[in-house]
C-alpha cells in the first residue's frame, strides 16, 4: 500500500537550510494574489459554477488541467529533473471506488462551503474567517483518512 504513496516515492532526499522553503512562501503568497484578482476564491463564483450557471471556473480549472497534461508530458518526453537536479517519477495508480467516494464528498463540501483546499487559506486571508471551520474540518478529516487508512477498503 505505501508504494503507491508519491510523497515515499519522489520525497527528496537532500537536506537543506532553513531559508531554502522561502521560495514556497513567495510562490505561496503570489499564488494567493492571483486567486483574489481571479475571483477563484468567491464563494459567489463558486455558486455559480456548481449551479452551471458560469463558464468562470471551468475555464479556470480547464486551463490548469490542460496546464498539468502538458508539464507532465514534457517531464516524461524531455526527462526532465528537479531544480535539484533529481529524477522525478511517475508511478500509475491503481482505480478503486474509494476515489468515487472521495470525490463525491469532497464536491459536497466544496459545494456547501465554498472552498477547496487551493483557496481556502486564499479565502481566510481577504478576511473570511468562517473559513477556519473548513480549515479545522480539512485538517480533521486529513487526519482521520491517515490515521484509519489501513482499516478503510481500497
Amino acid at each position: 500500500m505505501r508504494t503507491t504513496d508519491s510523497i515515499c516515492i519522489n520525497e527528496s532526499q537532500k537536506q537543506h537550510k532553513w531559508y531554502y522553503n522561502l521560495k514556497y512562501l513567495v510562490v505561496g503568497l503570489l499564488f494567493g494574489v492571483l486567486f483574489v484578482k481571479a475571483e477563484v476564491i468567491s464563494w459567489f463564483r463558486i455558486q455559480e459554477m456548481f449551479k452551471l450557471q458560469s463558464f468562470h471556473m471551468y475555464g479556470i480549472i480547464g486551463s490548469a488541467v490542460l496546464v498539468g497534461m502538458i508539464s507532465v508530458w514534457l517531464i516524461k518526453r524531455y526527462r526532465i529533473k528537479t531544480i535539484s537536479g533529481e529524477a522525478i517519477t511517475f508511478t500509475d495508480k491503481k482505480f478503486n471506488k474509494g476515489q468515487i467516494y472521495g470525490g463525491l464528498l469532497f464536491g459536497l463540501g466544496w459545494g456547501l462551503t465554498g472552498a477547496c483546499p487551493g483557496p481556502l487559506f486564499a479565502q481566510i486571508g481577504m478576511g473570511a474567517t468562517v473559513e477556519i471551520v473548513t480549515l479545522i474540518s480539512a485538517v480533521a478529516g486529513t487526519w482521520g483518512y491517515g490515521r484509519f487508512r489501513d482499516q478503510l477498503p481500497h
